[in-house]
């Protein structure tokens, strides 16, 4: 290949890897040089509150997690029970129904006007909340369950992918050494599998992080939500900015974390695929438990919120339809699909570029392209609205001066400010997808290309392109219910008067009006079932049982 054609393709990533890290470079700036500096007063405030909340959170998340999504995973894998193919796919489904979704449907479910506590009253004759006691579901505990009930499956998928991989010879030597069931999990397979499950917890700590619209329903101050209270209420952009980068440390050291505990695990599976795996026949008894232990997370996390929300849709449909919902519904679609074009053009750009240059360089500029997923919403907010804010300021001015106009707000306040957060944000989704595709297709394609005189552009669209088809799908699919489904930053970067559905139902909930969430909210649901369903086959397809 000719240099010249190479170094364009990485001065092309290097320039587009330089805009997407652009957000995390003005937090740690604003941080570092607030206009007024009230870190001390945070400190002695509200800071110490924020945190104690957010470890609270994050350690209750990563123990429901942990414990559903292991669980489950190593039952409709190793298990052979009534439903398990019905489980193996089901138990995604919690991953399609965003964590405020949840949240504001067992509030109205089990709050003191609720169904639940009217039926009790009813049913005890108890006359007010002075006569019983009644868990309080707007609370750490109450944000906790609710989070982990629809981030369990980051686990789940995760560690069933693991154990699907694992070599039965390693079952066959466990039990042959008097190693029971039990035992051979806890010491065989389970120590194989926790690189997996390792990013699996990384992957449901960042969000949980990320999470704002339960917290906020729930009055729970974490740094998520005084992140918003410092900006939007106190008015203090360096003070949120301060609080972000607090939230960017917590980023790092799960990051950290996650590679220290697998630094010196090195593993080389028999790769023995072409024998299949022998699920362990149980007794009825435990073929019940098996059941119920995989029923009851997709009950909580699912078929109960799915149920309310259907009623609440068909019950106030007719309040519901309007053209505001309709407005809203091709805003949330115009959002989601610009941003899923943008990430799978910037995430091709850049996996190709790395085929073409597979250096250290292209290699650090892959992972900086990445750091947006691991940035919170509101934090990815903060760092999107400053530099954006300062281009707008500074061409205003020189608009003014030079020509006596204004030319307002281009970039900051514009839907061109959410496609380009939600961008940044599902960047990782989509180039990791397709670098790992890309490293499938032999190196040989490119050189019959290459020996034909067509150039690196034409070889992508005509050879790798077509070869590419499916992932391009699945990435894009991903990547357009992660961006329907967001919160925190749309809710900072939204123009005036316009919202999308998730922001949309927020401001019902805001306003005590859940049941006409109904609508807005199912939709949402909905469309996060099909990548479910795509991830869960692809899976299931990669190792044949018997």
């Amino acid at each position: 290949m000719r240099s010249g054609t190479s170094k364009r393709w990485v001065l092309s990533a290097a320039f587009t890897t330089a805009l997407v890290a652009l957000p995390v470079f003005a937090v740690l700036y604003l941080a570092l040089f607030p206009e007024e500096n009230v870190w001390p007063h945070l400190i002695d405030t509200t800071l110490p509150i924020y945190l104690s909340n957010t470890f609270k959170l994050m350690l209750g998340v990563s123990m429901i997690t942990l414990v559903i999504g292991i669980a489950t995973a190593w039952l409709v894998t190793m298990c052979q029970f009534p439903g398990r193919r019905f489980f193996e796919w089901a138990l995604l489904l919690p991953f399609a129904v965003p964590a405020y979704v949840i949240a504001y449907v067992y509030t109205d479910l089990l709050d003191y006007a609720g169904p639940v506590q009217v039926f009790l009253r009813d049913l005890f004759g108890w006359r007010n909340a002075a006569d019983y006691w009644f868990p309080s579901i707007r609370s750490v505990t109450g944000a906790t369950l609710m989070i982990g009930l629809v981030l369990y499956p980051y686990i789940y998928l995760l560690a069933r992918a693991a154990f699907l991989e694992q070599s039965p010879s390693l079952f066959a030597v466990s039990r042959s050494l008097g190693q029971s069931a039990f035992g051979t999990f806890f010491r065989v397979v389970l120590p194989i599998a926790r690189p997996a499950i390792a990013v699996g917890l990384s992957l449901v700590l960042m969000e949980t992080l990320n999470d704002f619209g339960t917290v906020d329903f729930f009055a729970v101050n974490t740094l998520t939500a005084g992140l918003f209270d410092t900006w939007m209420n106190l008015g203090n952009l360096g003070g949120a900015a301060q609080i972000a980068t607090v939230m960017l440390s917590f980023v790092l050291i799960l990051v950290t974390l996650e590679r220290y505990s697998r630094r010196r695990q090195q593993q080389y599976a028999a790769r023995d695929l072409r024998h299949p795996l022998h699920r362990f026949r149980i007794s009825r008894p435990r073929q019940v438990l098996c059941i119920a232990v995989c029923a009851i997370p997709l009950v909580l996390g699912f078929v109960i919120p799915a149920l309310v929300l259907g009623y609440y849709a068909i019950e106030y449909f007719a309040e519901s339809w309007t053209a505001t919902f309709v407005e809203n519904a091709l805003n949330s679609l115009f959002l989601s699909g610009a941003a899923a074009v943008m990430t799978l053009a910037i995430g091709l750009l850049l996996a190709y570029s790395r085929r073409l240059h597979d250096t250290r360089g292209m290699r650090v500029l892959m992972r900086l392209s990445s750091l947006g997923y691991a940035m919170p919403g509101a934090v990815l907010a903060v760092g999107v609205i400053v530099p954006f804010a300062a281009f707008d300021n500074w061409l205003d001015l020189r608009m003014e001066r030079w020509f006596g106009w204004n030319s307002g707000l281009l970039l900051s306040g514009t839907a061109f400010a959410i496609v380009f957060a939600y961008t940044v944000r599902f960047l990782a989704v989509s180039a990791g997808s397709l670098e790992s595709a890309l490293q499938k297709i032999t190196p040989s394609m490119d050189m019959a290309s290459r020996s034909m005189g067509v150039p690196a552009g034409k070889t992508l669209v005509r050879v790798h392109l077509p070869m590419l088809r499916g992932t391009l799908l699945t990435a894009a699919l991903v990547v357009f219910v992660d961006c329907m489904k967001e919160l925190p930053a749309t809710l900072i970067l939204r123009p005036f008067n316009f919202e999308t559905l998730a922001t949309y139902v927020y401001q019902f909930a805001s306003d005590e009006m859940l049941r006409q969430s109904g609508l807005p909210a199912l939709v949402i649901v909905v469309a996060g079932i099909v990548p479910v369903i795509v991830m869960s086959r692809s899976i299931a397809q990669s190792r044949e049982f018997h």
